[in-house]
């Protein structure tokens, strides 16, 4: 058996940072694109969008640069203040699932 834990972090009772909104922000960082990385993610590009933005709002800070159209098609960047919350929540999941694990093993040693 093994543990399995999700968490995530709330402001005014809102999500504002999940593993699933930090795997979009680093399908983002990785494919240059909110579409690819909502196509990664089996998502609509919407969705996607939505999720980010929300992130945004809820933060209070720029997580992602775009740019439309152009003659090599738009993009997206991640923000400094993206990379920055990314590094610290997968830290923070890191030692949470430290935790989780150790505390499981109190409960239920392996036999």
């Amino acid at each position: 058996m093994q543990p399995k834990a999700n968490f995530w972090i709330e402001k005014d009772g809102k999500v504002a940072l999940s593993s699933w909104r930090v795997r979009l922000l680093e399908a983002v960082g990785e494919t240059g694109s909110i579409s690819a990385a909502a196509s990664r993610m089996n998502v609509s590009y919407r969705r996607a969008w939505d999720k980010i933005h929300e992130c945004e709002e809820r933060l209070g800070v720029k997580l992602v640069d775009t740019q439309t159209g152009g003659s090599g098609g738009g993009g997206s960047t991640l923000t400094p203040a993206a990379v920055d919350y990314i590094q610290r929540f997968n830290g923070f999941a890191d030692h949470l699932n430290d935790a989780v694990g150790a505390r499981f093993q109190e409960y239920f040693p392996q036999k």
